[in-house]
């Protein structure tokens, strides 16, 4: 298995004209996490192209025997394996990783679909909450002799501490949409009513950087009217992104689930105060007895306003609810370095040798 190397599946992923794996949502950021730790490895995509450090091929030009797939297309798996299986592969290999919430797919077919496609390949989770879904969803919705064999890893994704730029405090306190889209899960209009509160009480900048595709919506134009919140487009480089968050003063989450949170920890790690939901998804996150945990959106506008008029009282407060260091916990609770150990041993354990950086 010396010669067998790793290729990455995300139909969605962008690679700019520099053969770079553009923008800085968690997906682009995993591929780019995968490429290093799997050097060398390939990109399924448009093709065939060299790019910086790793090749572009359609999935039909990759020889399968000599190839792990690891598609964060999770539903398409099987026709991943048919598309390996018919370019001569006698037995390819697929592996899924889950980097989303299992209820992103509410539809019975999406939902068998899902399961099915995790019993049959090794499925590798963001977090543990997520496995723990997809382990239900296989036991829910396959037959026994699926679901005994369905093979599960997880690990939460982290972040690396030496992207995280020196502060640097804006005059008017900036309250970051912490999320690219404005899809219903995400709350948006929850998040708008509650920046309003505190707005009329406070003055307060509020930043949203969106997808393109929802740039246009309706929830976006709404936003933007307000003169004190600025919409535009995702960041351009890793740099601006963590320079942006630098300048973060407190964001709010308003999502009803999510599957882990990177966006959420990078910006705690950057500084922003953080205000959370009082649900699993968000105590998962952080360490026991974070104070700012809302269950009303009234409480939401306190601890927001908290946040933006006393924001050296409450870092100091987190760093005494973690022990000393804030940034320190999240440091350990999220690191990226395990991440990367643990993919690696994941696809090792389930397929054998393949190269690994470091």
């Amino acid at each position: 298995m010396s010669d067998v190397r790793v290729a990455i599946k995300h139909d969605d992923v962008l690679v700019d004209a520099d053969g770079r794996v553009a923008g800085h949502d968690a997906a682009a950021t995993l591929v780019r996490r995968l490429l290093r730790v799997f050097p060398g490895s390939v990109l399924i995509g448009p093709g065939p192209r060299r790019c910086d450090g790793f090749d572009l091929l359609p999935l039909e030009f990759v020889d399968g025997d000599g190839t792990v797939v690891i598609t964060m297309d999770v539903l398409d798996s099987v026709q991943v394996w048919q598309t390996l299986r018919a370019g001569g592969c006698a037995d390819p290999r697929v592996m899924n990783f889950v980097w989303w919430d299992a209820t992103r797919y509410p539809h019975p077919v999406e939902q068998a679909a899902l399961a099915l496609s995790c019993a049959l390949f090794p499925t590798f989770a963001n977090s543990a909450r997520t496995a723990s879904e997809i382990r239900e969803l296989i036991a829910r919705l396959t037959v026994p002799a699926l679901g005994e064999r369905a093979r599960t890893g997880w690990v939460n994704l982290g972040f690396r501490v030496d992207h995280v730029r020196p502060r640097h405090e804006p005059d008017v306190p900036v309250v970051l949409y912490p999320a690219i889209y404005v899809s219903e899960r995400k709350q948006p209009r929850l998040f708008l009513e509650v920046v309003d509160r505190v707005q009329r009480r406070t003055p307060i900048r509020v930043e949203a950087r969106l997808h393109e595709s929802h740039l246009v919506s309706e929830t976006a134009m709404r936003m933007s009217e307000r003169p004190w919140c600025w919409v535009g487009p995702l960041t351009a480089t890793r740099d601006s992104y963590w320079e942006a968050l630098g300048r973060t003063t407190a964001f709010l989450a308003t999502a009803t689930e999510e599957s882990y949170g990177l966006e959420y920890v990078e910006a705690l790690a950057a500084g922003a105060v953080g205000v959370f939901p009082d649900l699993p998804w968000a105590r998962a996150l952080l360490p026991a007895g974070y104070p700012y945990l809302y269950r009303t959106p009234d409480e939401a506008a306190d601890q927001l306003e908290l946040a933006v008029t006393r924001t050296a009282a409450c870092r100091r407060e987190l760093d005494a609810v973690a022990g000393g260091s804030f940034v320190r916990w999240l440091s350990a609770h999220h690191d990226d370095d395990t991440f990367d150990r643990t993919v690696v041993a994941r696809v090792r354990d389930w397929f054998g040798d393949v190269p690994a950086a470091g």
